[in-house]
């Protein structure tokens, strides 16, 4: 097998005094050919088996990985919803495909499991922007605030918030916390961040973080696009710049997407989120057209580079090496673990009783929960 490529991916300066990074690199695996891809896959299903292991794979990973934690009794997912399957189900080992946080998480919630990712280098451009001692002394600064942290954190920022949020809840549980008074601290991501304040009303403090990804789609060229596709329904991931949210039909986390374009009237839809989620669009909407928004101007190679690089990083390969050998395995500072557990376990507990429901599984009748409180934007 040929080496891994690697992608460098550059990070502009963010604003004066918040934390940035300036460079960061992504080891992108190269795709396998016919026959080594069906070796892999049959060889991962066999390890799962063997190792008595479950699959839990993020929407914006690869179609093969995907389709190989449905195959398994595994689970494809939000960060939401991996988090509370991974928490319930039974397997001794749980193999997280995403980016390192989801690992984290995993194993904050479940200390007594073997934990593997892929690649422990897969991380987020969020979780880099917002360091741990930057973001603390950032809380001692205004301690009167809710500490509230979108869960692409590392388990030290977890550490030190009263509550992490996924897309999927943050709206209901920063809404329950401005109706009951207090006022926020919200990190990392500024443009999820402002719409949840938008939304709910909410006394905010925000963190200048943003994704890579959803930094990059842009309004022009998509309302550019709009006009070559006038009957496409616009669905935003809420981590997009303000410009582009305005532009869409509905507004959602990853699952709340999918049931967007499942539940509204439309044959064709643009979609503002990471690509990766297309795989299981098309698979659940067959009938239907899904073009990416466009992440760059006309004079641009590429129009619609919309591929976190780290998520790429999970391949087969290395999925399968971690499961044969072990390798790649979380491990979280019980003390950090402790303290990051309670913010993690609060949201969890909030969704159970609020009945959110983060995954979508083609019914609709089934999924009707799922389009509550999202979009037009």
């Amino acid at each position: 097998m040929n080496a891994p490529a690697n992608r460098i991916v550059e990070f502009e300066q963010q604003i004066a005094g918040v934390a940035c990074t300036a460079r960061a690199w992504a080891r992108v695996p190269e795709a396998p050919g016919a026959d080594e891809r069906a070796d892999l896959k049959a060889r991962i299903k066999r390890l799962l088996a063997e190792r008595r292991a479950v699959l839990l794979a993020h929407y914006y990973v690869e179609g093969d990985i995907q389709d190989l934690a449905e195959e398994t009794g595994g689970c494809v997912a939000d960060s939401l919803e991996m988090a509370r399957f991974g928490r319930t189900h039974s397997a001794p080992t749980l193999v997280v495909a995403g980016v390192r946080f989801m690992g984290e998480t995993a194993k904050i919630l479940n200390p007594e499991k073997r934990v593997l990712v892929p690649d422990l280098d897969a991380t987020c451009s969020l979780d880099l922007g917002c360091p741990a001692d930057e973001f603390s002394a950032f809380c001692d600064r205004n301690p009167e605030r809710t500490v509230v942290v979108y869960a692409n954190t590392s388990a030290a920022v977890k550490a030190r918030a009263d509550w992490v949020v996924t897309s999927a809840i943050a709206l209901d549980v920063v809404r329950h916390l401005h109706q009951g008074g207090e006022k926020i601290l919200w990190a990392p991501d500024r443009h999820l961040g402002r719409y949840v304040q938008e939304q709910t009303g909410a006394d905010m403090l925000l963190w200048h973080g943003a994704c890579v990804v959803h930094e990059e789609f842009k309004a022009l060229e998509l309302e550019l696009l709009k006009k070559e596709h006038p009957r496409a329904k616009v669905l935003a991931h809420p981590e997009s710049p303000a410009e582009v949210i305005r532009l869409a039909d509905a507004v959602g986390s990853t699952t709340q997407i999918i049931r967007a374009a499942q539940s509204l009237d439309a044959g064709e839809f643009i979609v503002a989120t990471d690509s990766g989620i297309l795989h299981k669009m098309r698979m659940l909407m067959p009938g239907k057209r899904f073009i990416e928004a466009p992440t760059a101007g006309a004079g641009a190679t590429c129009k619609s580079c919309a591929r976190c690089p780290w998520m790429a990083m999970n391949g087969l390969a290395n999925l399968a090496h971690a499961l044969e050998s072990g390798a790649n395995e979380i491990h979280v500072d019980p003390e950090t673990a402790r303290l990051a557990y309670r913010p993690i376990d609060r949201m969890l507990a909030f969704a159970a009783r609020k009945s959110v429901n983060v995954r979508a599984s083609g019914d609709l009748a089934k999924d009707a929960a799922l389009f509550q409180g999202i979009g037009p934007a």
